[in-house]
């Protein structure tokens, strides 16, 4: 029975396939236990003596949480998870998504051994409620992501849409005058042509304005400046009060709107500054080259802009200069063996600084090709198994390669395949039951 509750959790997991899909496998070679409700009870037997909640059974360990709400179909999934190794310390199939239920969600998690040092997610009233709650003195980070980039973003790309509409308009404006005969249709077209002008140049001007002030405010979020040296939270703070004031003057009421929204917020988007003056300190410890240590430190920080760059040439710059300074802290470090085994103790204290949710995120997409295979008919059960693997499977790309959430959680080497860890726990489950 191991042999096939094993074969069912890799086709299932590590294969991605659906229950049919592995019914009909498992028919093809003449499994026993092959029938699509066969392997719904194996799968749903596991889940049930599966925790949701992770369990630190030694110290109390202090953590960032990182807190969002996934969504099959109009059930609401609260997750929460450490943004450094990955981890979801707590996975929940919830009816409702009210403060007391999030409030709840976070009481397991701590009672289990984990502490938040921060708390990060986006404004939901919900999770915000909560956090206010029962964490009061534990510092929020607002989702920098969710509360500037995402709403602000958007705005970037329609006024961008405007201003080249207009430009089109502009150019059909100019065709058609250029073929009207009579005077008459010629004034008639010119004033036409006039006021597409007029509003071109409006389109652009505000397209403009908004796409440098926008990218200011990018920039200013930025942990370090251009020169590898660490940013003064008060200054940030400064600089981005007067992009959005400036933001809030455009001719456009909605952006108004929404600048001065974020303006509000700003003091919660800049927690993360007070973890980078703890990272950078770190940083010094580890090396004296001070040169060598700014550009990792820029090299790092492009490495993120190469992470979250969706548009091509922004992504292959940030590549560009990435390699630009991983090249010249090795030329400050003089050996590239060292400058390698440096670069991975400065990463791993920059890292410390979170900014946003998007663990959560990058969680959502790993989980919905599942969801998506069961029609958005999830279970606890499924959730359950899902975290399990999730925690435990090892990394094949990226920085956390060779590695599994778990191991980098607790320090500890895992030395059993996830399956077969599995498969222990629920043994364990059912003896102690």
């Amino acid at each position: 029975m191991d042999e096939i509750e094993a074969r069912i959790l890799a086709q299932r997991f590590e294969g991605g396939a659906s229950i049919d899909a592995i019914s009909t496998l498992m028919k093809r070679e003449g499994l026993p236990y092959s029938s699509v409700g066969s392997i719904s009870q194996i799968l749903s037997r596991l889940g049930d003596l599966l925790p949701n909640t992770l369990e630190n059974k030694a110290d109390p360990q202090l953590l960032v949480f990182a807190d969002d709400e996934i969504f099959a179909k109009s059930s609401p999934i609260l997750i929460t998870v450490d943004p450094v190794s990955s981890a979801i310390l707590s996975i929940e199939l919830a009816t409702t998504r009210t403060a007391e239920q999030w409030e709840q969600h976070l009481n397991r998690i701590v009672g289990n051994g984990f502490l938040p040092q921060q708390l990060t997610s986006d404004a939901g009233t919900a999770i915000k409620a909560a956090h206010g709650n029962i964490l009061t003195d534990i510092p929020w980070q607002l989702d920098t992501f969710h509360g500037v980039a995402h709403r602000l973003g958007d705005w970037d790309r329609r006024l961008e849409k405007s201003a080249y509409a207009a430009i089109e308009t502009v150019h059909k404006r100019e065709k058609t005058l250029a073929s009207a005969k009579s005077d008459a249709v010629i004034e008639k077209r010119l004033i036409l042509c006039f006021k597409a002008d007029e509003k071109e140049q409006q389109a652009i001007d505000c397209y403009d304005d908004f796409h440098y002030l926008y990218r200011y405010l990018i920039h200013q979020l930025k942990s370090f400046d251009s020169e590898g040296c660490l940013r003064q939270r008060d200054q940030a703070e400064e600089n981005m009060t007067i992009a959005l004031e400036l933001m809030a003057s455009l001719p456009h009421k909605k952006i108004a709107k929404e600048a001065l929204l974020i303006k509000k917020t700003l003091p919660n988007l800049l927690t993360y500054f007070d973890d980078a003056i703890i990272a950078f300190e770190k940083c010094q410890k580890l090396t004296t080259n001070k040169e060598a240590l700014q550009a990792l430190i820029l090299a790092w920080q492009w490495n993120k802009d190469v992470i979250k760059s969706k548009v091509t040439a922004r992504k292959h710059h940030a590549i560009e200069q990435r390699q630009f300074y991983l090249e010249l802290a090795e030329l400050f470090v003089g050996d590239k063996a060292k400058m390698i085994e440096l670069k991975e103790s400065i990463y791993a204290e920059l890292d410390q600084i979170i900014q946003a949710s998007s663990m959560v995120e990058c969680i959502n997409s790993l989980l919905r090709p599942y969801l998506n295979t069961s029609k958005n008919q999830v279970t606890q059960a499924f959730l359950n198994t899902f975290m399990f693997y999730h925690n435990h499977r090892r990394y094949h790309a990226g920085k956390r390669k060779g590695k599994t959430p778990m191991e980098l959680l607790t320090g500890k080497a895992q030395k059993e395949d996830w399956i077969v860890l599995l498969q222990k726990e629920v043994k364990e489950t059912l003896l102690t039951a």
